[in-house]
C-alpha cells in the first residue's frame, strides 16, 4: 500500500488538555485508520515548527484524502498536512518521466 507522511500541530487548547489527560494517540488513531482500512506505521512527536508526524498506509490517495479531511475538520490542529511519499524506484521513474516533458516557462510562451 502507499505511503502518506502527516505533519501536524495541535492547537494551544489541544496541548492543555493532553496535559490535563495524557494519552497515548499512536494507541487512538491506529484503531481509527483501521477502521478506515488503513495503518499507521507510527506516530512521533517532535520539537521545531510542527508537533509530530505521522507514517500511514492507505490502500489509494483517496482514502488518505478521506482521511486527512475527517481529521483536519476535527478542529484540533493549527496545521496539518499529508504528503504522498515515493520509494526510490518511484523517484528514479519519476525522474526519467521527467527528462521527456518539455515545459516552457510563461515568460517564454509569451511571443515577444
Amino acid at each position: 500500500m502507499p505511503l502518506f507522511m502527516t505533519t501536524f500541530a495541535y492547537k494551544p487548547e489541544v496541548w492543555a488538555g493532553l496535559i490535563r489527560s495524557p494519552e497515548n494517540r499512536e494507541e487512538v488513531v491506529g484503531r481509527i485508520l483501521e477502521d478506515a482500512g488503513c495503518k499507521l506505521r507510527g506516530l512521533w512527536y517532535a520539537f521545531g515548527e510542527g508537533d509530530g508526524f505521522a507514517l500511514i498506509e492507505a490502500p489509494d490517495t483517496k482514502s488518505a484524502a478521506g482521511i486527512a479531511i475527517a481529521i483536519a475538520s476535527s478542529g484540533a490542529f493549527r496545521k496539518y498536512e499529508t504528503t504522498p511519499l515515493m520509494t526510490q524506484a518511484e523517484a528514479l521513474e519519476a525522474l526519467q518521466f521527467a527528462a521527456g516533458v518539455h515545459y516552457t516557462t510563461p515568460a517564454e510562451a509569451v511571443p515577444a
